[in-house]
């Protein structure tokens, strides 16, 4: 039977699973992960959703209104947090590494339910979002921004809009948690001018160079030719990293899975691992490698501050 609903649709994911099958081997990865996915999966039938489908390591779920779906990703991540923190269960299996985190994604809007699946716009967006999604965060979109209660709101953060694969229309987006979370109230940009803050972040890949500002944010590094910068090379994810503009500084977050590091002018190498780093002054990224390694696609950056090179 065929059915047109409004329904809020999540997308929940486990970040980290993919190294355990490598440490723990099929059968004990197995069973973590599928411990995880149902702990998380019965926060949704207790406030009510409904269990469209498992995805491996994650699983999809359609809700009636936005914020018991909301209220479903921020229980799932606490209880994932609970499991990790716990001592590994009787039986032998291993306990839960805290290197596995959720991501969680949320769309709502009219989707087709056909038999046990459903099918939709909103199904897309609440998909892709994923894809943008980096440690612990929640990201929604503007319908599920709009409809919380004005409470919940100082608690997210806006990210713009993002082009997701696939979709034409950009879509935006607000995020919760994560290594980004703000203290209530904050908001992406500023009023006040912070002293010494950059007004634009120049990237260089090969023959490409490009300048971006703050409300051009965030700028998507990736092999897809939908990304902001496109960087088109076998071992680039195709959305691999993304630059945010937060609290008068540009942040690099990776969202691949062979990881990103930021080389800086001084010689410092940090990796990011599903993190976050604030950039300053110049250097390197290097996508899926070390930038002082040979043969990794490393994007030049420099920031930029006009009374610089201005009179």
């Amino acid at each position: 039977m065929t059915r047109i609903a409004e329904r809020t649709v999540l997308f929940a994911d486990l970040r980290g699973s993919t190294s355990l099958f490598e440490r723990l081997g099929n059968a004990q990865a197995t069973a973590v992960v599928t411990r995880a996915i149902s702990t998380v999966g019965a926060r949704v039938t207790a406030l009510g959703g409904t269990i469209v489908k498992t995805l491996g390591d994650g699983l999809m779920a359609t809700f009636d209104e936005a914020l018991p779906a909301l209220l479903c990703a921020l229980r799932m991540q606490d209880a994932l947090d609970a499991m990790a923190a716990a001592p590994a269960p009787d039986g032998g299996a291993p306990a839960l590494p805290r290197s596995v985190r959720l991501q969680v994604a949320l769309a709502s809007g009219e989707v087709v339910e056909l038999g046990d699946d459903c099918y939709g716009d909103a199904v897309n967006v609440a998909a892709r979002l994923l894809d943008h999604a980096s440690d612990g965060e929640i990201l929604v979109t503007q319908r599920i921004f709009d409809s919380l209660p004005p409470e919940l709101q100082p608690r997210f953060r806006h990210l713009d809009s993002l082009v997701l694969r696939g979709r034409v229309e950009p879509v935006s987006v607000h995020v919760l948690g994560g290594r980004r979370a703000l203290d209530s109230g904050a908001t992406a940009f500023s009023e006040a001018p912070i002293p010494d803050e950059p007004d634009g972040i120049r990237l260089a890949w090969n023959e490409q160079e490009r300048m971006f500002g703050a409300l051009h944010m965030p700028v998507v590094l990736g092999r897809s030719t939908q990304a902001a910068f496109c960087v088109d090379d076998s071992r680039v994810s195709r959305a691999h990293a993304r630059i945010d503009w937060h609290g008068g500084a540009f942040q690099i977050t990776d969202l691949s899975f062979n990881g990103t590091y930021v080389r800086f002018g001084d010689g410092e190498i940090v990796s990011l691992r599903r993190g976050s780093c604030t950039l300053h002054g110049h250097g390197r990224v290097g996508l899926g490698g070390s930038p002082a390694e040979p043969g990794t696609a490393a994007v030049t950056f420099e920031l930029i501050r006009f009374g610089d090179t201005q009179p």
